[in-house]
């Protein structure tokens, strides 16, 4: 009941509150990317969501255009060149994920569960054993329980079983913890940067 109504019923009231109040702020973060670099304002990139299926991402723009071509690709550590003095800030303070609420406002995400992967990063949606891909019978979210459990800097097996417990153990109780968490989180910047390559080979 919770997961299937009451849950998404509070992630658009929240993603619709955040839009609402938040439009001046995001207006004027928007301004200061297109003057800090050329390019769009927001970056679109294609994530797997709930049941496997794809959808774009959405992102304020904190790199460079073409970023992920070039440099060490999907990975952004300490001192990139890639990543804008905007995007510095926006990324510091987690600004960037803020246009994420309309994914939630579409159906794609929701504010709590497993951070979307990339389609091709660590694998594609095929090559997830049957096992893993229990993280993917819920929406995805903005931030999660592996989020909590360092954020960038958790390899890539152990974060999939982070989210297959999620999923196990999903609650509004669960969902709460891990907002009043990801507060701490993001005020002390805890875990935010990329320390290397999070999967084993």
């Amino acid at each position: 009941m919770y997961q299937e109504k009451i849950k998404r019923m509070i992630d658009c009231i929240i993603a619709f509150s955040v839009l609402v109040v938040g439009a001046i702020p995001m207006l004027i973060v928007s301004i200061f990317i297109k003057l800090d670099s050329p390019g769009p304002v927001l970056f679109k990139q294609d994530r797997i969501g709930m049941h496997g299926k794809v959808f774009q991402i959405l992102k304020f723009r904190s790199m460079c255009v073409g970023a992920e071509h070039t440099g060490s690709g999907v990975y952004s550590g300490k001192g990139d060149a890639r990543v804008t003095r905007v995007g510095k800030i926006i990324r510091a303070t987690s600004i960037d994920e803020l246009p994420q609420v309309i994914n939630i406002l579409r159906g794609d995400m929701s504010l709590i569960g497993p951070r979307p992967p990339l389609t091709y990063h660590p694998w594609s949606y095929e090559e997830y054993t049957d096992e893993q891909k229990r993280m993917f019978k819920v929406r995805p979210g903005i931030t999660g329980w592996a989020q909590i459990h360092g954020r960038k800097d958790v390899e890539w097996h152990k974060r999939i079983k982070l989210n297959c417990w999620y999923v196990d153990h999903v609650s509004f109780r669960l969902d709460l913890i891990i907002f009043l968490k990801t507060i701490f989180k993001v005020l002390s910047n805890a875990d935010n940067k990329n320390v290397g390559k999070t999967v084993k080979e």
